[in-house]
Formats: structure tokens, sequence, C-alpha cells
């Protein structure tokens, strides 16, 4: 295995290095000019003659004597001079080829003129063959042999050489051999140019991409220095991969990444510390991912609140490689929430006591006889400040996110049935007609009040949501050890966003704005308070022009299940 090894890794080096001497090449050749390449090209058979002329010299000095050869030789210097003298980069781009083609006929008369000592001449054909077959035109290849044939027979012409055997067989064969060298050479050429240009092709891509990359990289730098919330990449260990400046600005949270085992996490009650098993870097290095959790962190009396989110990282394939913590620091944003339900809740407790006072001396006067021509008048200001002190206690439960409840024996069945009964004018109104379906009898332990005013609130956005008329049920029945009880409405419905807020204090959806349906945006917050405060739950089903289904579950204790007995209150 590890031979293998070393044996892959020595294969990358060796083709590495090949790249970069390839790179080094063509940064060579490329710098010399058109004129530069063709003498670089007719430079090895130039060298090769001079090496020849010198063993001619030493070994067959008589041969050099022969004018034939002489002739040859300057033929070669002429041709050498000419691709040093010519301007080839002001010629058509084909005009070298004249040059391969005059050192095949040089190559032939120097092999003819030196006879059968210099018949291994003909070897040197190979560079003019390789330099004509070179190329990505298969023409080329046709040229290389060609020049070959006229190598053999033109200078048995213009010398008047007689022919022989040899030189028969040179003429049918070593065109032969050099048409091979030629193909060869051109595929080869054919397959290092498809090489190179793909290469070259991979080499833009990934310069592209690597630039595409680097920008990215300075964008989600940019991106993540300028964003006020705090980032932390990790890996799928936990292991710190990246934090923004935002981190590394808060000194809690640059504990808390760096490790510190000293930072304490509390939970949304500033009391429970966070289980190392729960903390966010471990809950991401398992998978888990979560949004806007609310966390305390930070020393006592110097606590931070943080919502806190995480999102896993996975690779292509799918596998999880690490996750991403970001934390919003919200401190501010709870405090003013805690200074506006201390300020709402001060003022509700102050507006109380006066508008108390209020209702108590109008019973007074309402008591008294003699004030009968301004009774209209007394009963109006009665129910404006009953109406105003209802409000003033929503504000306070809203406030104090929890009601006193007084808790005893009641019939939901008949408190449903009497609060239905008392709307029911008020349904007939706006055309609506009310309908309850109730099992008999449904006792609990509850606040008969503060169910009755959820009964009331939830049947008062009934009828103000039902503009065209129609039938509003309300049903309750037992199931198993809790009591249920919804209101069913044909209204205008509510949208997924709406739902989401509907629990919100003080909301209040655009179409209620613009149609302008009178509320406060306290009814729902304050009965999900109150039907909490008895252990049970509130919950909306609605979608825009269906109408809306308002369901609260009261726990009882009880497993027994009378048969439903229907009773319907209808409008006028």
């Amino acid at each position: 295995m590890t031979n293998r090894i070393q044996a892959g890794v020595s294969a990358e080096d060796d083709l590495e290095e090949g790249n970069r001497l390839a790179g080094r090449l063509d940064a060579f050749f490329g710098g010399l000019g058109v004129r530069g390449r063709v003498v670089m090209s007719q430079l090895p058979l130039t060298v090769t003659v001079v090496l020849i002329v010198v063993a001619a010299a030493l070994f067959s000095p008589e041969t050099l004597a022969d004018n034939a050869f002489r002739l040859a030789l300057l033929a070669h210097s002429a041709i050498f001079a000419a691709c040093v003298i010519l301007p080839w980069d002001r010629l058509p781009s084909a005009a070298f080829t004249v040059i391969p083609f005059l050192d095949c006929l040089a190559i032939g008369f120097t092999r003819q003129a030196g006879g059968a000592n210099f018949a291994v001449l003909s070897l040197l054909l190979v560079f003019p063959v390789v330099w004509l077959a070179i190329g990505r035109q298969r023409i080329r290849v046709v040229m290389a042999v060609v020049g070959t044939v006229l190598s053999t027979t033109v200078p048995a012409v213009v010398l008047g050489t007689p022919p022989a055997q040899g030189s028969m067989i040179r003429t049918i064969f070593l065109p032969l051999v050099m048409a091979a060298i030629a193909v060869t050479a051109h595929v080869v050429s054919g397959t290092l140019h498809r090489q190179r240009t793909a290469m070259v092709s991979k080499d833009e891509a990934l310069a592209e991409t690597l630039t595409e990359s680097v920008e990215r990289q300075r964008l989600l730098d940019a991106v993540l220095g300028a964003v006020g919330v705090g980032v932390w990449v990790v890996d799928h260990e936990g292991n710190n991969v990246l934090t923004n400046r935002a981190v590394r600005a808060d000194p809690v949270l640059a504990r808390l990444t760096d490790g510190d085992t000293g930072t304490r996490l509390l939970l949304g009650d500033q009391a429970t510390p966070v289980a190392p098993r729960m903390l966010p870097v471990a809950r991401v290095t398992r998978g888990d991912m979560f949004t806007d959790e609310l966390l305390w962190a930070g020393d006592d009396g110097k606590q931070r609140a943080y919502s806190v989110s995480a999102h896993v990282i996975r690779s292509t394939d799918g596998v999880r490689s690490g996750g991403v913590i970001t934390f919003v620091d919200v401190t501010a944003l709870i405090t003013a929430l805690a200074a506006k339900d201390n300020f709402v809740g001060t003022v509700s407790h102050e507006l109380r006591t006066p508008l108390t006072s209020i209702l108590g001396y109008l019973e007074l006067v309402l008591d008294e006889p003699g004030h009968e021509t301004i009774e209209a008048e007394l009963k109006v200001v009665h129910r404006n400040a009953t109406h105003l002190l209802g409000l003033v206690n929503d504000l306070i439960a809203v406030a104090s996110e929890r009601v006193e409840l007084s808790l005893q024996e009641t019939d939901l069945a008949r408190l449903l049935a009497d609060v239905v009964n008392s709307t029911l004018p008020q349904a007939a109104n706006r055309g609506l007609e009310l309908v309850l379906e109730a099992e008999q009898p449904l006792t609990a332990l509850m606040d008969g009040d503060r169910i009755r005013q959820v009964v009331g609130n939830l049947l008062s956005n009934a009828i103000k949501y039902s503009p065209d008329g129609g039938r509003i049920t309300a049903r309750a029945h037992r199931t198993g050890t809790d009591l249920v009880c919804s209101i069913t409405d044909p209204g205008v419905g509510m949208s997924a966003e709406d739902q989401e807020q509907a629990f919100t204090k003080f909301f209040r959806s655009a179409r209620s704005r613009e149609t302008a349906i009178p509320g406060a945006g306290l009814g729902l917050p304050v009965s999900k308070t109150i039907i909490e405060g008895h252990g049970g739950s509130l919950s909306l089903t609605s979608s825009p022009g269906a109408g809306t289904t308002a369901t609260f579950i009261l726990p009882c204790g009880q497993t027994s299940a009378p048969g439903p007995e229907a009773v319907v209150f209808s409008s006028p």
C-alpha cells in the first residue's frame, strides 16, 4: 500500500515537473518570434551536417574534395542562411514549409554525392519529415512523403547516377519508412495539440473559477464583517473553523467560541443552565438544526441575551461536514419588551382603581330614585366604563402573562349555552345564525368567569370577521380526560402569516385594519393566557376566504363520556 502511494506521489511529481518544463519551453519558443522558431527548427539538422563535415574531414578527406559534395554542403548552408535572413513574419504563414522541402533535396544530394559510405545520411530525412508532418492538416503527411520521394529521385536524375539495386530499394522503402514516421509524428503532434488545447481550456476555466472564488471570498468576508450577527462556523467534530468580527468583538461570544468552559449558558428563564449535550456546538455536530432559541450567556449581573440559530453544512455527497451557528444580541430588545410590559401593567393598575370607583358610584346613582330622566345616558356611561375596565383587565393579564383563577366545579355546556344565548341579538344584527352543539353535562374545575370571557372573545371575533352572514357553530364535547370546545365561523379567514402572529399582543391583521374592524388585538392573547392558566391549550385553524375555527382544550380529569345532546340556538 505504501509503495503504491509513493509511486502515485512520484507519478504526480513527474507530471507536475513535466508541466513546468512544457510551460518553460512554451514561454521560450513563444518569445522567439516567427524567425526564431524557424531557425530553431532548422538548427538540429544544420548542427548534424556540421558534425558530418567534421567526420568526413577526419575519416574521408577525399569526399570533401568532391565538387558535388561541396555543392550539397553549400546548399545546406544557404538554407540555414535563408532561415536566418528572410523576414518570415511578413510572409504567408505556410511559406516556411519550403525549408523542409529544400532540406529533403539537400540531404538527397549530399547522400548521392557522398556515395556508398554516406548512404546512412538518408536518416537525416527524419528532421524535415517530422517538421513537415507536425501540424493539424493531414496534407502535411502527404507533403512529408513527397519530400522523401524527391530526395531519392531528383538527385539521381540531376547527377545522372545509373539506377542500382540499392538505389531502387532506397527509392521504394525509404518513402515508406518516412511515411510511417510522418504519420506517427502527425498523430503525436495532433494528440499533443489537443491535450495542450484541453489543458489551456482547463487552465482558463480554473483561473476563472479561482477569480470567482476569490471574489466570492472577498464578498463573504465583507458581508461577515459588516453584519451585526455573530457567525461561528465549526467542522463536523465541533472544531472552530471561522468566526466573524461580531463574534470576536463580543467578549462573551469570543470566550464561548474559544472553548472557555467558564462561560455559562442559561435557558430563557435565566436560571436553568444549558446541559453540555444541548450546547449549540454539540447540537449542530449531531446534525440538529434550530432557529431563534433564546439563551443567556455571561457572568452573573452581566448576562447578555442571544437569539441562537444553527444550520448544518453538508458536502456535495450529502455527508455532514460541519455547521454554522449565529448569535443575535437581543438584550436590548428583551429589556425593552420587559419595560413595555412593566409600563403597561403599571398604567393598567393605575387606571383600574379610578374606573372601579367610577363604576361603583354609577351603580349607586342608578339605584337611587329620581334619575329616570338621565337613566339612558347613565347606562351608556356605565356600559363604556365597564368596557374600558375589561380592556384594562386584559392589559394587566397580557402584561403579567398570568391570570388569577378561582377554580370551582362548572358545567362548560351550560356556560357555553348562556354565552351563545346572550350573543344571539348581536349575531342577528349581522345576519348570522348561531348554533350550539354540546354534550351535557361537561363539568370540570375551572374559573367560570374567565372561561366565559374566552368564549365571549371567540364568539365576538367570529361575528366581527363574518361580514357576509352565514352560520357560526359552537361545539363542545368530552375526549378522554379533556373538554374540547370549538367556535367555527364562515368568515374571511386568515393567512398562514396572520395565524403565526394571531396570539401576539396588539396584533391586527391587514384585513382588519383595511376594513376598520374594531379591536385592540388583545382578545386572543388574553384568551390564550386564561386557557393555559387552566393547563389547557388554544389553537386556530383557518385559510383565507374559508372561515376560521378556534379550539380550546381544558383538562377535566374524568374519563366518563355521556351521550351527546345537541342544543341549538338560532337568531330570530
